[in-house]
């Protein structure tokens, strides 16, 4: 069931400094809340800390909220530096600390929250824990690239792409080498943020079409 608070649901943004995803799901009314260890590029409602403190801490919760009220969903994007497949010539030297980031998704993915997405590209999820329940590209969604993301998906039905458009560029991966490179790879696209926090408000939602881990 779905736990209003103002009209709208309780959501977490694991793993996002944007604020994307956040403030579309605010612009339907929603709760919505991003955590992570950096500061929001967007000002907004962002908790700078790691997500598993406010996961398993209900303490730290009323401390952030003011109450305690579980989440009713919880979109995560954990890193993908040891995961992705793009990476795989660095895996061999890389083991244990790609042990560790396959264990906080697999943290994230028992979070006690009825509904959950783990965002991620081609990576070793599919391999080490289990398939995507879907792949989606940019250019479903009004943006005229490439970027294979992978859904994983708990009580959530898949995404429907809503602007098919021309373009297939794959701008992310052409960008130069920087420091800063990994934060353009990292944003979750305008498109598919707007996507998410229109097809999974709760009662847009309908039982014969979700997913599960």
């Amino acid at each position: 069931m779905v736990r209003e608070r103002g009209g709208g649901m309780r959501v977490l943004v694991a793993c996002e400094f944007s604020g994307i995803v956040r403030e579309a799901f605010r612009s339907m009314g929603h709760d919505a809340w991003s955590c992570d260890l950096l500061p929001s590029e967007i000002p907004g409602q962002h908790i700078q800390d790691d997500v598993l403190n406010v996961l398993e801490n209900e303490d730290y919760m009323r401390g952030c909220f003011g109450d305690y009220k579980p989440f009713d969903l919880m979109i995560a994007h954990p890193p993908c530096t040891y995961l992705a497949v793009s990476g795989a010539r660095w895996f061999a030297t890389r083991l244990e600390k790609q042990k560790k980031a396959l264990q906080f998704v697999k943290d994230l993915m028992n979070a006690n929250i009825d509904r959950i997405c783990i965002e991620n590209p081609i990576s070793i999820i599919s391999s080490a824990i289990r398939k995507p329940d879907q792949i989606i590209q940019p250019w479903q969604f009004g943006h005229g690239e490439t970027k294979a993301t992978c859904l994983w998906l708990k009580n959530l039905p898949k995404l429907r792409s809503t602007n098919i458009v021309d373009g297939r560029e794959n701008r992310i991966h052409r960008m130069s080498p920087g420091k800063n490179r990994w934060r353009e790879r990292s944003r979750t696209y305008a498109g598919i943020a707007q996507a998410m926090a229109e097809q999974w408000s709760g009662d847009t939602i309908t039982p014969p079409n979700l997913c599960n881990f």
